[in-house]
């Protein structure tokens, strides 16, 4: 998230309300979205990845199937409790607060996942995701986003516009694209390769 004050309080507002304000437990349209983004990562699976924005861990727990090493982040210090709760009995799994892009962690990923919170920052924090994410990436590493693309109330970006902002920014080869009326999803990655073709090598 972003290090702006009404981004703080906005969050904070939400969790204060409830551990869970986007029902990401109950909604189907959350599960399927879940169910999309894992989908459509190109590998079975990853050595190390990064999920900034990770809400209560809903999502967090589900990739971590998919990954050696996982490191979950949020802006939110409820939601890094809530996270790290759900996340309990997954040692290889570690929850942290950082605001995003700024407090960035070090070393590489082979895959970093932004889901549902880039339209909290502004064009020049976007700007900097952007570089921060192509320098953490490791090579042949895999980028995925995914966002709602209607306008959320009090905040200027839509999903649309996040992901043009991407595809502009990251400077990678775009490997695969969805989009329904709901929510566009995107991947990005050096390695070109289609599934396939990864599991023929």
């Amino acid at each position: 998230m972003t290090t702006e004050p009404n981004a703080r309080e906005y969050f904070a507002g939400l969790y204060q309300r409830s551990d869970d304000p986007w029902l990401l437990r109950e909604r189907w349209y959350e599960r399927r979205k879940r169910a999309l983004t894992l989908a459509a990562l190109p590998d079975e699976h990853y050595r190390r990845a990064y999920e900034p924005g990770c809400a209560n861990g809903e999502f967090t727990a589900e990739l971590a199937t998919r990954c050696d090493s996982l490191l979950a982040a949020d802006l939110n210090p409820a939601a890094v409790d809530l996270a790290r709760r759900r996340v309990a009995h997954l040692r290889h799994v570690e929850v942290e607060q950082r605001a995003m892009p700024d407090d960035w962690p070090d070393g590489e990923f082979d895959l970093i996942v932004i889901s549902e919170v880039a339209y909290y920052l502004t064009l020049d924090q976007l700007n900097l995701l952007a570089q921060r994410v192509t320098s953490s990436l490791a090579e042949g590493g895999t980028v995925i986003a995914c966002h709602w693309r209607r306008p959320i109330e009090g905040w200027p970006h839509t999903g649309d516009h996040v992901h043009a902002e991407l595809h502009t920014k990251l400077l990678l080869p775009a490997l695969s694209h969805y989009s329904d009326d709901d929510l566009v999803l995107d991947v990005w990655s050096s390695n070109k390769a289609s599934v396939h073709q990864r599991e023929a090598r």
